[in-house]
Parts: C-alpha cells; structure tokens; sequence
C-alpha cells in the first residue's frame, strides 16, 4: 500500500532528538525558543509562538482577541472541524458561508453578507496551500484569525502568509510541511495578541519559583523534544518544496487528459504551500463517484483522502445549527473532493504509480 502522507523523517531529526534529550530539555527551553526566532525570520513577522497543536494556536488566537460566549466567528465549512471546535470551545458561535467554486476557500462577499454587530472575527481557512483572499476579509473590520495549517510557505499578493492577518496560526501535524509530530504557531505583527497568548499558554509568569498568574490560562506550550524536529524540517522546507513542486507537475500533466477529474485552481498571483494536491470527481464525467474512485484506489494499493467533508454537515453541528442555511458549492464539494498521495518521502516513481493507477481507474469508470 502507497501511503498517503508519509513524514518525510531522516537521521538529522534522530540526531536532534537524542541531543535534545540528551540536554535535559524535555519541557519548552532553547530549541523552542530558537523556532520561534527562526520561523519569525521565515514568516517575515514580529512575533512567533510556538504552541502544543495548531488547534491551540487557533484556540488561543479566539481568546487573545476576545472572542467569548455570545459572540459569532465567521469561517469556511471546508476545514477540519478543530476550526468550528476552537470557536465552540469559546462559547461564540460559528457561522459557516459558503466557498468559492474554483478553490474552495471562503467566499469574501458571502463573508460581507454574514458580518453582523455580534461578529467577532472572521477565520478564514488556506486550503491545501492556496491562501484565502486576505484583503477584502481584512476590510470588512473585525479581526481576522487565519487557519495557515496547510500554508507555511504561502505568500498571498507578494506578502509571506503569517505577516498580514491580526493572528495566524499553522500546524507542525505529522503530515504538515514543517512537520514535527504534533506543534502549532501563531505568527503575528501585534504585540498585544504575543503578550496575550504568552500569558495563555504557560499559565504563569516568573523563575518559576516565584510566579503570578496574570490571566487563567492553558497548558499549550510546545516541547523542546518536538522543536528540534521542526527545527530539522525548516532547514528541509526549500529541498522538500522542489520535490512537492515535481509531484504537483506530474499530477497536473496526468489530470489533463482524465474528463472529469480537474485540481483545485491556483492563483498565479500567490504562492501556494503545496501541501495537497486535491482534485474533483465529477461522477457524470469521470463515470463515477469519489467515493467509488475511492475504493477503487486502494484496491490498487493507493492510499487517498478527504480535504474535506463540509463540517456543518458533520452531526454534532448538524443538530445544534438547525437555522443554518445550505451552501449548495461545498456540499457539492464535500462529494466530490479527494487529495492524492503527495509528501517528499515519495519518489517520482511512487507518483507515477498513483497515475497509473488512476488511469486505470478512470478508464474502467468511464468506459
């Protein structure tokens, strides 16, 4: 079986690791300190934090910029649902607007349309790399938190994702492009939202033999352990972006000539993460379903998945948002999406068989 998205893991993040515990640092110490430097210098940005997950990083930006009970957060329904969790995990409300047909990303004027006295913030979401349309969300006033998880290496407009809204937060998961296992940061040029989510994660302030509290706040700080891994992967990412880069001409090339199947659009004007290489089954077309092409797949031992199924289909939101009106373009897309196999421990060849086999498919389906 051709794994999905395996990490792409070697002897220097070994050797980091047994040094790291050889030092004695298994908490938050140098190495973290040293990433949030480092990726601040990447990101081009004032301040970095490094947090636990990126789900705490998109939790902590909601509270750091107060976002409470009663209040709604504006986002896309094509994410994971940490997205929607981190607003409910704050008392607020998630309103979900519909997506854009060509990348799935959130549709600023339906964005503009939701925007209400009782919005907090809007939490756009960068699918698979392709930032969101910053500037006009930007416009509409109330800050903007954005889900970068799939985006270390965007730039949106010329500007490096992370130095343009008023919070963003990327996640280091084990399939990320800066993968260190589990890891989230929040990059932002405000220092009111650094000092806020400092306080947020430690829980204290001091030597750690005298300390205050100055807020009640969460054990989200990121281990040193799992810094000297993403340290690795950042000194990886340009070498690593080459291979995406390879993968994403071979997919291209191989969709082409499949009627029915067509990847996610990108803007020329951005630079995108490739971090998935998402297409579209159009069952009329393609002669069937995503999910049976699917199936299909792993028959012929390629594994895929879904980014995503849209999360307020999903039932705990399902049942508690009764009033939420149908977005027809991601339900449309929550059955049509499937992201194949991309990571840089894949060889060109490992490629070529997931193309091979697709064709294949394609040509049983469609027959």
């Amino acid at each position: 079986m051709l794994g999905f998205q395996p990490p792409a893991i070697g002897d220097e993040e070994i050797a980091e690791v047994t040094e790291t515990l050889r030092s004695g640092w298994l908490t938050s110490g140098p190495r973290a300190a040293e990433l949030e430097r480092r990726m601040a210098e990447f990101l081009e940005v004032e301040h970095v934090l490094a947090l636990a997950s990126g789900t705490a990083a998109l939790h902590l930006s909601l509270v750091a910029l107060g976002v409470g009970p009663d209040d709604e957060v504006v986002t896309s329904p094509i994410t994971w649902p940490a997205t929607a969790n981190v607003i409910v995990h704050t008392g607020a409300t998630p309103v979900f607007v519909d997506v854009r047909d060509d990348d799935l990303n959130i549709d600023p004027e339906l964005a503009a349309a939701a925007v209400t006295e009782r919005t907090k913030a809007i939490l756009p979401v960068d699918l698979a790399g392709q930032p969101a349309d910053l500037d006009p969300l930007l416009a509409l006033g109330p800050p903007v938190i954005e889900d970068a998880a799939h985006a270390a290496e965007s730039r949106y407009r010329g500007r490096k994702v992370g130095a343009i809204a008023d919070a963003t937060c990327f996640s280091m998961y084990a399939t990320k492009n800066i993968a260190a296992g589990e890891g989230g940061l929040i990059a932002t040029n405000r220092a009111d939202v650094a000092q806020a989510v400092q306080d947020l994660r430690q829980m204290r302030r001091g030597d750690g033999s005298v300390y205050d509290i100055p807020v009640p706040g969460y054990k989200a700080n990121l281990s040193d352990v799992l810094a000297a891994i993403a340290l690795c992967q950042l000194d990886k990412v340009d070498r690593h972006r080459e291979i995406r880069l390879r993968q994403f001409a071979l997919y291209d090339e191989a969709v082409a000539e499949l009627d029915g199947i067509t990847p996610l659009a990108r803007d020329e004007r951005d630079v995108h993460a490739l971090h998935l290489y998402i297409v579209r089954i159009d069952p009329e077309r393609a002669g069937a379903t995503r999910d049976e092409y699917q199936s299909a797949l792993r028959g012929e031992n390629i594994s895929t998945s879904i980014h995503f199924l849209p999360v307020h289909r999903l039932t705990w939101y399902r049942e508690r948002l009764r009033d939420q009106p149908r977005l027809p373009v991601a339900e449309r897309a929550g059955d049509e999406i499937l992201s194949l196999p991309l990571s840089p421990a894949h060889s060109d060849e490992d490629i070529a068989d997931v193309v091979a086999a697709l064709r294949r498919v394609h040509e049983r389906f469609a027959a």
